[in-house]
């Protein structure tokens, strides 16, 4: 990790300030709209009480779209080009007003089921979608914008191709979740599966500004279990991204014992 003055550190629970005031009134609609914050509550029951999957619920997506939000502007700040927005001839502004709302819905489809929870969140989500963008654009940019959204919400699913900057955010987002707290759920309900162990394996996910690439994910792991959330998890998300390029992942264990398997691993 990086001593420079000039490396910048993204807490995931951090709230990021952006210049725009439309993005900053979305999320605030966002934090109070009742209909969102219901999704967001109901939406673990399927992952984590039945089907003993970690969590996918608020604190899942707060730090999923804190961690969009910061490799956003660290993309940006190294003057990475983001298509979607730009494709559909909409405004700079726009592409983090996508970025926050696709983060935000990506997984509400849970409260239907686990499997083909993308699929599900699409269908809820262009609903909820049609209220929350009215009071801040005319039809035409609203059918835009809210495709841009549902095609990144879509894309988070490693089985599909991102086709803009944005989606290719969410995608990585999505699988940056991975410290303990994640796994607390199952966990103490005695759940021991590969997802729930790798991720208390995980101590702390570091974005930073990249040497080389704009961006750099730092993982410290307590013990080898968490090269499963880095290599079958987030490399799996990195990969046909269309980031790749962009993206630099450093993993380092840092228990010292005589018999430790990995000492730093680098995608």
């Amino acid at each position: 990790m990086s001593d420079s003055d000039s490396t910048q550190t993204y807490d995931p629970t951090a709230d990021h300030h952006f210049p725009d005031d439309r993005l900053n009134a979305v999320l605030e609609l966002i934090s109070t709209d009742r209909e969102v914050q219901a999704y967001l509550g109901a939406q673990n029951v399927n992952p984590v009480d039945r089907k003993g999957y970690n969590d996918h619920g608020r604190k899942h997506i707060e730090i999923v779209r804190n961690r969009a939000l910061g490799l956003y502007e660290l993309l940006k700040q190294a003057g990475v080009s983001f298509n979607g927005a730009a494709d559909q001839n909409l405004k700079e502004a726009d592409e983090s007003v996508i970025v926050a709302l696709a983060s935000t819905l990506h997984d509400i489809g849970h409260v239907v089921h686990r499997d083909d929870h993308t699929y599900y969140s699409i269908m809820l989500a262009s609903d909820i979608l049609d209220r929350l963008l009215d009071p801040f654009y005319d039809v035409s940019d609203r059918v835009k914008v809210k495709g841009e959204i549902l095609h990144a919400i879509l894309c988070h699913h490693s089985s599909e191709e991102p086709l803009t900057t944005e989606a290719g955010v969410i995608r990585i987002a999505d699988a940056l979740d991975m410290e303990r707290g994640r796994s607390r759920i199952p966990y103490e309900k005695g759940g021991r599966g590969i997802n729930t162990i790798s991720s208390q394996a995980i101590e702390r996910v570091e974005l930073l500004e990249g040497d080389g690439k704009p961006v750099l994910v730092e993982i410290t792991m307590r013990n080898a279990a968490g090269v499963y959330q880095v290599d079958g998890l987030l490399k799996d998300k990195l990969r046909g991204s269309g980031l790749e390029k962009q993206v630099r992942i450093v993993a380092v264990n840092t228990t010292e014992t005589d018999d430790q398997l990995v000492e730093r691993i680098e995608f």
